[in-house]
């Protein structure tokens, strides 16, 4: 048998069933022309298991990897750290490790950082306060001792998800009917909202063109999660109840990232479209469900 690469070249996408993931498979045909494209998910084989993950990577032979699969909830990572090391660090030095001659895609989040200075770029160095920023900046690490290899940082994604809460909006949405004295939503935290379908679209972009090294795919717009929320309920008319404003600070949880806002400058300059900021994309997307 042949061990040149198939004719058409083929693409995985692990975390299919995740937001990202759903959003990367749903526009492959449109941004990714000429690629077949697998979606990986839990049904397929489970990423815990080293032999089942190698055998089908021999087996499909795929030119790129995007990795999308994690523990993303920070709650879930901090009450189980070492399931989160084993997904988001361990998972992915092995695809790293099998893609070692092709490109891969890790994506990363805003909240390696503080939060302390915002306006983040690709070289600030990070500084994670709790163990899911932990395990994403140890995987970086991992990720960028392959000079062929991307990290995309990105922020708090919008979109729609299989499960209905998946992405940021989903879970406002839900916690805003349910919130029957209305809720507070703090105007000192600070992200770069961006829709799932825009992030879906750069990463391919920067795929197809081979970048490597880190880029910043987030809004082109910082906002405050009172912003985001007045931005989203006038969007959702089944939403009567107050939002009112509130402190970060004065809130008695567990640390927070206040300004995980990041410079985009970078992405900017390499995608054929830009990304724009969350306002602008609702603004563009008039009949979008959100």
């Amino acid at each position: 048998m042949s061990s040149s690469p198939p004719a058409t070249p083929l693409a995985w996408v692990t975390g299919a069933n995740g937001l990202i993931g759903s959003y990367l498979l749903a526009i492959a045909s449109r941004h990714a022309p000429g690629w077949r494209v697998r979606a990986i998910t839990r049904a397929d084989f489970d990423l815990l298991d080293a032999a089942a993950v190698e055998r089908e990577f021999l087996r499909d032979r795929p030119q790129l990897v995007i990795h999308c699969a994690a523990i993303t909830v920070v709650a879930d990572a901090h009450k189980n750290p070492d399931l989160a090391r084993r997904v988001n660090v361990g998972v992915t030095q092995h695809l790293a490790q099998l893609a070692e001659h092709i490109p891969f895609v890790f994506f990363s989040t805003d909240i390696v950082f503080d939060g302390r200075q915002g306006n983040y770029v690709e070289t600030d160095p990070v500084n994670p306060i709790h163990v899911y920023g932990e395990t994403k900046a140890e995987a970086e690490r991992v990720v960028l001792r392959n000079p062929r290899h991307l990290v995309a940082r990105t922020s708090i994604n919008a979109g729609i998800s299989a499960g209905g809460n998946r992405s940021f909006n989903e879970q406002m949405h839900r916690s805003l009917l349910s919130a029957g004295q209305g809720m507070k939503l703090f105007t000192d935290e600070f992200r770069c909202p961006i829709h799932a379908a825009e992030t879906a679209r750069a990463v391919w972009e920067l795929a197809l063109k081979r970048c490597a090294g880190i880029y910043h795919v987030a809004g082109a717009k910082k906002l405050s999660r009172y912003e985001i929320g007045q931005l989203l309920a006038a969007r959702w008319p089944d939403v009567t109840v107050q939002i009112t404003a509130g402190l970060a600070r004065e809130f008695p949880g567990p640390p927070r990232v206040l300004d995980g806002s990041l410079n985009i400058s970078k992405v900017q300059a390499v995608l054929s479209v830009p990304l724009p900021g969350f306002d602008e994309w609702l603004e563009a997307h008039p009949a979008e469900r959100v």
